[in-house]
C-alpha cells in the first residue's frame, strides 16, 4: 500500500540555521507516528511542510500521492480540509466563543447552513467531552479545555489526517493523559491518520504505533515504542532518560 504521507530528502533553512537537512520518512494510512526530539530540532517545522505553511528549500512532501509545493489556492484549499490541526497553544481566538472557534474552518469553503454548523460544532464538543461549552469565551477556559476546543476545531472537517503540535505542553499529568486517551479515541472514531510532534516521552509511549527521532535535522532512528525503550543508539538513549552528558548539545 502507498503511503498516505511522504517526505522526501527536505531540506529547510532559516537564515544560516540549517533545521532539516535532508530528512526522509513516510506515513500508512491509518498509522500513528510520533515525532521526538530536543527543541529546536525541527519538529514542528516538519509538521508545518505537511499542510504547507512551510515550503521546502530542498526536496518534497507527498500527501496522497501529490506534490504539496506547487499547489494552486483551489487545491492547496481541498487538501486543508483533509488535514485538521491542533496548534501548540490551542490557537483560539479570544475574540470568538467556543462555538464560533470550533466553527471557523467550515465557513470557508463549505456550503453548510448556519444550523447545520451549529449541529456539527456541538457533535465535535461532544466527541472531546465538553458539550454544552459553546457559548463560552477562551479566556473563560482551562489549559486543558483549550486544548479540547482547538482538537474539537481540528476534527469539525472530519480530516483525514490529524497533526498534532506538542498536544500535551503546559498540561498537567493528569490532564495530559486526558488528553493522551482522547487522542487514541479520535483516531479510532474518525480512522485517520495521526502525527504527533511532542518532547513528552510518557505521551509517546502511549499513543504511537512508531517513533521517529529527529537529530540533526535527519531521522536519527525509528522503530516500535518498545524498540525505542531498548534501543542502544546513544542519542535516543541520552534524549528519553533526560541527560545532559552525551552527543546532544543543549541549545
Amino acid at each position: 500500500m502507498d503511503p498516505v504521507i511522504k517526505i522526501e530528502n527536505v531540506s529547510k533553512s532559516f537564515g544560516k540555521k540549517k533545521v532539516l537537512n535532508g530528512t526522509s520518512l513516510e506515513v500508512k494510512k491509518g498509522e500513528s507516528l510520533v515525532i521526538i526530539g530536543q527543541s529546536g530540532c525541527g519538529k514542528s517545522v516538519l509538521l508545518k511542510h505537511l499542510n504547507r505553511l512551510m515550503r521546502p528549500d530542498f526536496g518534497a512532501v507527498y500527501i496522497g500521492g501529490k506534490d504539496v509545493a506547487p499547489m494552486k489556492s483551489e487545491e492547496l484549499s481541498d487538501l486543508r480540509k483533509k488535514i485538521g490541526m491542533l496548534f501548540q497553544s490551542a490557537a483560539l481566538l479570544d475574540s470568538l466563543s467556543v462555538a464560533d472557534n470550533v466553527g471557523l474552518g467550515l465557513k470557508e469553503g463549505w456550503k453548510y447552513s448556519r444550523g447545520e454548523i451549529a449541529d456539527i460544532v456541538e457533535q465535535k464538543l461532544e466527541m472531546v467531552g465538553l458539550p454544552g461549552t459553546g457559548n463560552l469565551m477562551p479566556s473563560d477556559l482551562s489549559g486543558g479545555m483549550r486544548k479540547r476546543v482547538g482538537l474539537a476545531r481540528a476534527i469539525a472537517t472530519n480530516p483525514e489526517i490529524l497533526l498534532y503540535d506538542e498536544p500535551t505542553t503546559g498540561l498537567d499529568p493528569i490532564t495530559s493523559d486526558m488528553i493522551n486517551d482522547l487522542m487514541i479515541n479520535l483516531r479510532e472514531k474518525l480512522d485517520v491518520t495521526s502525527i504527533a510532534v511532542t518532547h513528552d516521552m510518557t505521551s509517546a509511549y502511549k499513543i504511537a504505533d512508531r517513533i521517529v527521532m529527529l537529530y540533526e535535522g535527519k531521522v536519527e532512528f525509528e522503530g516500535t515504542p518498545e524498540d525505542v525503550r531498548h534501543s542502544s543508539n546513544a542519542v535516543v538513549d541520552q534524549f528519553i532518560n533526560g541527560r545532559a552528558a552525551g552527543p546532544i548539545q543543549a541549545v
